[in-house]
């Protein structure tokens, strides 16, 4: 599977507060009304101008904070496949992983806003090459399991496929 999008960059200790206001959440839990409101206290411009198949970039820690899992499936109800990040909260990464949003954990410092990225996923992780400056890097690798709940487009669709978890 290859994934190809633009870099959509944001910094380090990104709170999922940042991602969808928790008071947001109050009025509906509707993505397709949330998804205007992503970043909408940090980066006001950011829901007009994303696209489908964009990719958010961040340094170390996204997704920190409460344990929102709204924050995930805004962001996936925005057409975002998948965040690349140096590192991840463990809840963000958690409801990342069983919701279908793809969290990649790689070297994300040569990446600037807007340049061209295609992610290939192979047996040892994820291999992440900026189109743009025609640099590699190598995205940790995910368990197997991790990786079928994936595949599968979340924890629930995993389970109704295979009638629980496969050992």
């Amino acid at each position: 599977m290859t994934i190809d999008g633009r870099a959509r960059k944001f910094g380090d200790h990104v709170n999922t507060d940042y991602i969808i206001s928790s008071t947001r959440k109050r009025d509906t839990l509707d993505v397709s009304v949330l998804k205007q409101y992503l970043f909408e206290s940090t980066h006001p411009a950011f829901a007009a101008s994303v696209r489908p198949g964009d990719l958010i970039v961040a340094g170390r820690n996204f997704g920190c904070g409460s344990a929102m899992e709204i924050a995930t499936t805004v962001i996936l109800g925005a057409g975002i496949p998948a965040v690349l990040a140096e590192s991840f909260s463990r809840t963000f990464f958690r409801n990342a992983i069983n919701n279908g949003l793809i969290p990649i954990e790689c070297d994300t410092k040569g990446i600037a806003e807007g340049q061209a990225l295609s992610i290939e996923f192979i047996a040892t992780g994820a291999s992440v090459k900026n189109v743009t400056t025609g640099r590699t890097v190598a995205g940790a690798p995910l368990p197997g399991i991790m990786l079928s709940i994936l595949s599968a487009g979340g924890l629930v669709p995993y389970i109704r496929a295979n009638g629980g978890f496969q050992t």
